[in-house]
C-alpha cells in the first residue's frame, strides 16, 4: 500500500512554531515514528510552503497511490484550486489537522477541501495523520 502525506504551508516548522498548538515534535520526527508503526506500508512525505506544487504532486500521484493524507495547512480555507485538484485525481483524500479547527478563529472554520475529500480529522494532534492511516487500512 503507497500513501502520500502532503503537508502545506509553515508545517515545515512544526515542533519550532506555536509549541501550544502544535506541539514540540517535528515531523520528520513523527514520520518515523508512523514508519515504523506501519513497515508494511509505502509512506512518502511531501511539504511546499506553495500552492501550485501542492497541486503539481497532487497530479503526480493522484492516479496511482492507494491513499492521501493531507494537511493543507491555511490553504484550506483558501484554494478552490487545490479542492479542484483534489476532485480531479482518483486517488482518495483525507484532510487533516492538528488543532482543532472549530475551536479556533472564525476564517478557520471553512474547509474549501473538505467537499472533496473522503472525510476530514481534526484536533487530535498529530495522532491525526494516523487516524487517517487507519482509516486507508480498514476501508
Amino acid at each position: 500500500m503507497n500513501i502520500q502525506i502532503i503537508n502545506g504551508p509553515n508545517l515545515n516548522l512544526l515542533g519550532v512554531r506555536e509549541k501550544s498548538i502544535y506541539g514540540n515534535t517535528s515531523f520528520d520526527t513523527f514520520l518515523e515514528e508512523l514508519r515504523k508503526r506501519y513497515p508494511a506500508i509505502t509512506l512518502s512525505y511531501y511539504q511546499s510552503n506553495v500552492e501550485g506544487e501542492i497541486i503539481n504532486k497532487l497530479h503526480e500521484i493522484g492516479f496511482s497511490y492507494d491513499g492521501i493524507v493531507m494537511n493543507a495547512g491555511a490553504y484550506t480555507h483558501t484554494s478552490i484550486a487545490i479542492a479542484d485538484a483534489i476532485a480531479a485525481i482518483n486517488t482518495p483524500v483525507i484532510e487533516v489537522h492538528i488543532s482543532n479547527v472549530h475551536k479556533r478563529e472564525e476564517f478557520r472554520h471553512k474547509s474549501m477541501l473538505a467537499a472533496n475529500c473522503k472525510g476530514v480529522i481534526a484536533g487530535f494532534g498529530m495522532d491525526s495523520y494516523r487516524l487517517a492511516i487507519e482509516n486507508f487500512l480498514t476501508a
